[in-house]
């Protein structure tokens, strides 16, 4: 049943919206916070005002919240920069936002799994709720599993694949209590079926030491490969990780050996064994999960389907031009990364396969983009896990013989963790930004860089943009309906350290290079943010992760639970166009008409993929230009032929005046 709740004010943010605002000179009560660090007087007072020129309604205000706080209620200031609004969502529905997908239904899916709280995951109280931006209504969605930590993308027909999460928390230092490690289970038989295990199955060192399966685990045949004259075979093997069942140095064992799997006998007894390198009492990390659920946007609901081939957590999925989905990355059953193992999801059969031919390592959470010319291009940009000397270097990753090609010129290349990356718009063009990044881990480094690459090129090469105002990590990129690029959130230390949120927001115009000052954001966003477009035009923050609340970092920090949404300057300019009919379904290669309203100068037309975005990772983000021919209220607009550019799904289909300023969105299926 739905649960109508509208947000509550919160530090005087209004709720209304800004299509509401659009076109008019009516000031709103949202209150900005002034960015830390900035350092320009506020307390203007009545008599400077006044010698100003500004009329005593604007001075009594300045005099009472200060200059920049009545500077940004103006409609002058909100025309230039846009504004902030700041909300709480009703208690039953507050979660932490790790995770945010625009389905093509209007509504937002945000998940929070076990929302990087290890009570929630041990009690198995995973979350997942539907915003709808339009009338502020939620519903909480049955989460089956922790989600925490997942790949996202979507399949053509809108439904959400949702890959991976957590099978375990990781425990630090002194609070490792039990030795534990990799147990790889072999099978000889290739005439056995394959054998479930469940969760406790035992492991017999050869000392006597027994130790315990966390998890339950599937172990197929052994392969036979016969030829003419005899067959070889090939144990199966799968990797378990394991704990001793005592306490202490006792279980430590530091001697590769073969174990015992407990509980066998007959041919299962001669032929399954568990190989182990070594059972420690080091830091255990986070573990992955192989998990795969499809979140269909109609019913609500998550769906299981088929496993992945490999367990993983913060991995990056990535819709292809042909449909399916392609797996890279992310941290194992045991909490390793992946050395490079490729998967694909068949959205015909719903399964992943193994992509053997494709072997390509990353750190966790790459920034991968396919291209027009059918290669993924890795930005640089990753999130969370790998050595500094590994897998750091941007390229191009040709899909058909698995070469990869760097691309060079980046300053600071060592600077890349938890740095932003988008395709600019619009996507014909194939340019590329990175923004900022910092150091490898908890480093308190972090860059102030912006550079932009031309895919198109002989030889693509990163080319310096404009810098920063401060160094930042976690930045999150969101191209908006005008073409300009918003950049925003961020912290200039590891998660947010030291007081470290960076609350300056910059408008980027990819067709100039400018980059300008928006409004600022109220609320700090670092690890664990999400920002995506919404269909009216305006763009809605979520998350954030701080280590530390306060700038000497003693005090813990707390997970944000407000939503932000930004009103970007457009939608302060006059009346918007109105999109009233047409068609739903369109195909690449062909044209397509539209009815308009109050729209008699349209200059542009594009279909802007909806976001699937965590980590501030967003690889579903594309701005595909339309060519457009109007006659009075009729609109034409022709769709790119090739499947590279336009890939099969739902886009929101944008219109722009001559003034800059969108329509709201119309939802259109490229078929």
């Amino acid at each position: 049943m739905k649960n109508f709740h509208l947000f509550r004010r919160t530090r005087g943010a209004e709720a209304a919206g800004a299509a509401g605002q659009a076109g008019g000179s009516r000031t709103t009560g949202v209150s900005v916070l002034r960015r830390p660090r900035d350092r320009r007087v506020a307390g203007v007072s009545v008599v400077v005002l006044a010698l100003l020129g500004v009329n005593a309604g604007p001075a009594v205000g300045g005099a009472q919240l200060g200059y920049h706080e009545w500077q940004v209620r103006t409609h002058d200031y909100k025309a230039t920069h846009g504004s902030w609004s700041t909300f709480e969502l009703p208690e039953q529905y507050r979660v932490n936002g790790i995770h945010a997908a625009l389905l093509n239904t209007g509504k937002v899916l945000i998940v929070a799994g076990s929302g990087n709280d290890r009570e929630n995951f041990e009690a198995g109280s995973f979350r997942s709720i539907v915003w709808d931006p339009a009338d502020n209504t939620f519903d909480e969605i049955p989460t089956p599993e922790d989600m925490f930590c997942s790949g996202h993308a979507f399949l053509s027909d809108g439904r959400l694949v949702v890959a991976g999460g957590t099978q375990r928390y990781e425990i630090l230092g002194d609070d490792v209590t039990h030795a534990a490690g990799a147990v790889t289970v072999k099978n000889e038989d290739p005439d056995s079926a394959p054998a479930t295990f469940p969760k406790g199955t035992t492991f017999i060192s050869p000392e006597g030491v027994v130790y315990l399966a966390t998890h339950e685990f599937v172990l197929p045949p052994a392969h036979k490969m016969e030829f003419e004259g005899g067959a070889t075979v090939h144990a199966s093997e799968v990797v378990v990780w394991a704990e001793a069942v005592d306490e202490g140095a006792a279980a430590v064992d530091t001697t590769p050996g073969q174990y015992t799997v407990g509980g066998l006998s007959g041919t299962q007894q001669q032929n399954i064994y568990g190989l182990v390198q070594k059972m420690t009492l080091d830091k255990q990390d986070y573990q992955g999960s192989q998990s795969t659920y499809v979140f269909d946007p109609v019913t609500e609901r998550y769906n299981r389907v088929a496993d992945m081939k490999y367990k993983r957590w913060y991995p990056t999925v990535v819709p292809l031009s042909d449909g399916t989905l392609l797996a890279s990355s992310g941290l194992d059953g045991t909490g390793q990364v992946l050395t490079g193992q490729t998967e694909v999801f068949d959205p015909t059969t719903m399964t992943w396969a193994e992509r053997t031919d494709l072997e390509r390592y990353f750190p966790t959470y790459p920034w991968l983009y396919p291209t027009a010319e059918g290669e993924l291009f890795y930005s640089g940009s990753n999130t969370g896990y790998g050595p500094a000397d590994a897998g750091r270097q941007p390229g191009l990753w040709d899909l058909s013989d698995n070469s990869f090609t760097p691309v060079p010129g980046l300053r600071d290349p060592d600077l890349l963790e938890t740095s932003g990356s988008i395709m600019l718009p619009p996507v014909q063009n194939q340019t590329a930004m990175i923004v900022g990044g910092g150091g490898v881990g908890e480093s308190p480094r972090s860059s102030d860089r912006t550079a932009t690459v031309d895919l198109t090129s002989e030889a693509p090469t990163y080319v310096d943009g404009p810098r920063l105002p401060e160094g930042t990590r976690y930045p999150n990129l969101v191209n908006l309906p005008d073409d300009t690029t918003l950049i925003t959130g961020g912290s200039s230390d590891y998660r947010g350290k030291s007081a470290s949120d960076n609350h300056t927001s910059l408008l980027y115009d990819a067709a100039t290079g400018v980059m300008r000052e928006a409004a600022s954001q109220r609320i700090g966003r670092n690890y664990h943010s999400e920002a995506l477009l919404l269909p009216d035009g305006r763009v809605v923050t979520v998350g954030s992760d701080p280590l530390f609340s306060d700038e000497s970092n003693s005090i813990e920090g707390v997970f944000e639970q407000r939503i932000e949404i930004y009103s970007p300057p457009y939608l302060f300019d006059g009346t918007q166009p109105a999109v009233t009919g047409g068609a739903e379904e369109v195909v690449r290669g062909e044209q397509a008409t539209y009815t308009l309203a109050g729209a008699s100068d349209i200059a542009t037309a594009k279909l802007m993929r909806p976001s699937a975005v965590t980590h501030a990772t967003d690889v579903e983000q594309r701005t595909v230009a339309l060519d457009v021919d109007q006659t009075g209220d009729q609109l034409t607009v022709t769709i790119p032929q090739d499947a590279d550019i336009a890939p099969s799904g739902w886009y929101m289909l944008f219109v722009t005046n001559g003034s800059g300023v969108p329509s709201q969105a119309r939802w259109v299926h490229v078929a």
